[in-house]
């Protein structure tokens, strides 16, 4: 099938939950310490000194977006990396006192997959469940905390579905019973104000590529008073806890990007709003059997989440793929797989349903008229399957019949 020729004849990207467009302020930061600043920072000598000034002003922006102090931020190759040193570090640093550890069913794959990993070595993992809009049942994980608990883990705001979390009171529970509290913010960091003292955050992961930064690189916020150790090993960078040269283009970026985010985020998060309400109200008016999937009012800015009944998400992405529209059916992380999202299930869809999942993901460079190109394609589209659909033509005969 040819792509469709309409006005709209440029790509219009919508997966900004899966990386971002590095933005030109940023680029034009980065590019001097590739080609001028280029050495090394932890070196002696003069032409160094450039690049570790570089890296401690990215550090101090960094810490004043979260409300952080600079020696608090350890730079890192990106979100996944500071999950997994929150949680494997924790569980080595504290295994004194205990090896429970507590997350959610909804979390990205990064600290899953390291429950999995730690439990293979003899932790006890809980997964706390979520409510249907996808927000942790609190009640749930108060009662959950035991004596050997030493780290609760839950992302700030879901990559799929957007619900922000009620993370102050889940690190206020947390202190109350002496437990640690880490929680991934990659996709909330630089788009929701965020404050590491009010809410009793002790280590926080981020990402620069999901906030107009670039690729491999990272944060970790450690706490002072959190004992956890290195996570890779070698030489004495980021204060002996982050072997390994600093990438200081990617530092300067994302200390850039989050330069921007802070002085533009009540701005951005207005624009992206109004439009995701308005993509929201047109799609739930104009599309029948669609169900908005994610808390109606917490959630991230630009976030929408979709579950269209009778439609295989796979086909729906490559039709819109054809359209020009970029989107996907959940995390970046597991495109090509053919199991419905955790997250889907976790807040109580059935398979049937979860399999016609559409997450778009906006940026405040989107336009009204791409939003409004977008729903009409997806009009098109969602009959063209569902006339295909052997499901489809059952249920609305039986609807009909229901009618006479």
């Amino acid at each position: 099938m040819e792509r469709n020729e309409n006005v709209m004849n440029k790509t219009i990207y919508l997966d900004n939950a899966a990386t971002t467009q590095v933005y030109p302020e940023v680029l034009e930061a980065m590019i001097p310490y590739f080609t001028e600043y280029y050495g090394n920072p932890s070196a002696i000598y003069t032409f160094a000194e450039e690049g570790k000034r570089a890296v401690d002003k990215a550090r101090r922006t960094v810490a004043e977006l979260i409300h952080a102090k600079p020696e608090e931020i350890y730079f890192t190759g990106g979100g996944s990396e500071s999950d997994n040193w929150a949680l494997k570090a924790t569980a080595e640093a504290y295994a004194a006192k205990g090896k429970h550890i507590i997350t959610s069913t909804i979390e990205h794959h990064a600290v899953l997959h390291t429950c999995a990993y730690l439990e293979k070595q003899g932790y006890e993992i809980t997964y706390i469940n979520v409510d249907e809009n996808g927000k942790i049942k609190l009640d749930e994980l108060e009662a959950a905390i035991r004596p050997d608990t030493i780290l609760i883990s839950i992302m700030t705001a879901n990559n799929e579905i957007g619900t922000i979390q009620p993370v102050a009171k889940i690190g206020e529970i947390a202190h109350k019973h002496g437990v640690l509290f880490h929680t991934d913010a990659v996709q909330a960091f630089g788009h929701i104000p965020l404050d590491m003292e009010e809410m009793h955050i002790d280590m926080l992961s981020a990402s620069g590529h999901k906030m107009n930064g670039p690729k491999g690189i990272g944060v970790m916020y450690i706490s002072k008073g959190v004992k956890i150790l290195s996570f890779i090993h070698g030489g004495a960078q980021e204060r002996k806890r982050r072997a390994g040269t600093h990438n200081v283009p990617g530092i300067v970026g994302m200390g850039k990007a989050a330069e921007l985010a802070k002085n533009t985020m009540a701005e951005r998060s207005a624009k992206e709003t109004e439009l995701r309400e308005h993509l929201i109200e047109r799609v739930l008016k104009e599309i029948p059997y669609t169900r908005l999937n994610g808390d109606r009012t917490d959630r991230l800015p630009n976030n929408v989440n979709f579950c269209f009944r009778f439609i295989e998400g796979e086909s729906l992405l490559i039709l819109l793929d054809q359209a020009g529209i970029c989107g996907s059916s959940g995390s970046a992380c597991t495109s090509g797989s053919l199991d419905p999202s955790h997250v889907l299930l976790a807040i109580g869809l059935p398979h049937e349903i979860a399999h016609g999942s559409l997450r778009l993901t906006l940026s405040e460079k989107n336009t009204m008229e791409e939003i409004d190109y977008t729903v009409e394609e997806l009009k098109k589209i969602i009959e063209r399957l569902r006339g295909m659909s052997p499901l489809y033509e059952d249920f609305v005969r039986k609807q009909n019949q229901a009618g006479k």
